[in-house]
């Protein structure tokens, strides 16, 4: 794919800028130049074999889709490595922790082509519950929610010069990731507390605004988020502290 300008129209025909679209998931677009990934790249990643690890089988298992987004549309569990070695994007994936637990939820362009009627989630074997409820909020995000994949803000939230994670988790994550934790009880890590904290306190930005890209709005939305960790962090760093993944103190020094 020859060099494209951050400012040139997106290759995908959206209308959109590149920068505003489809900069940093560049994978996304076609090699055929039609924006699709091609029915080969989609066959190996929906032609690997299922896996059942952790609690995975269990919860979505238990999971009423239909019922919870109105959507018809299937889960399947594949193996992080083995979806990381097919190197379909020309990169490997990035969840994979320290202790080789970590899962990401593929993005659908990479699969509807041969699989449609479902939505694939690659997951290491020592997956453990809190990133299982993480990956499956994304997805009921995606079906009954924001209606946005995660990753595709990645070069927004670049532009911006706002924290990723801001647009990467809305306001309709929140809700599902609060939901899901409950149901199968579920002890937050660190970033998940934090994110169930801003939901409940009305901070996370609404998919409906991150959708239309205003840029003021979404760089004042992040100022108060960023506002609001600071002056509360004495109250958090207090609750998260004996969560997996602290990373250590985030009072504000004065």
């Amino acid at each position: 794919m020859k060099k494209i300008g951050r400012n040139d129209p997106c290759p995908c025909g959206s209308g959109k800028k590149f920068k505003h679209c489809h900069l940093g998931r560049e994978d996304e677009l076609a090699l055929n130049g039609m924006g699709e990934i091609s029915m080969e790249m989609s066959e190996k990643i929906t032609g690997l074999p299922s896996v059942h690890y952790g609690r995975s089988q269990e919860m979505l298992g238990a999971l009423d889709i239909k019922k919870l987004t109105g959507s018809e549309i299937g889960i399947k569990f594949v193996d992080l490595k083995q979806y990381g070695d097919l190197d379909v994007s020309g990169r490997r994936p990035s969840h994979e922790g320290k202790d080789g637990a970590g899962g990401v939820v593929v993005n659908v362009l990479k699969t509807k082509k041969s699989d449609p009627d479902h939505i694939y989630v690659a997951i290491s074997p020592k997956i453990g519950d809190s990133t299982l409820v993480h990956q499956l909020a994304h997805i009921l995000d995606y079906l009954g929610g924001s209606g946005m994949m995660p990753g595709v803000t990645k070069a927004l939230s670049f532009d911006l010069g706002i924290p990723p994670e801001h647009l990467e988790h809305p306001h309709e994550f929140g809700y599902w990731l609060i939901h899901l934790q409950e149901e199968f009880g579920v002890k937050p890590d660190a970033d998940d507390a934090i994110i169930s904290y801003l939901y409940k306190n009305g901070m996370l930005i609404k998919g409906e605004d991150i959708e239309k890209q205003e840029r003021v709005i979404l760089k004042s939305k992040s100022e108060r988020i960023l506002r609001f960790l600071g002056e509360k962090s004495a109250e958090i760093d207090a609750f998260i502290r004996e969560l997996p993944g602290y990373i250590g103190s985030r009072v504000r020094k004065n």
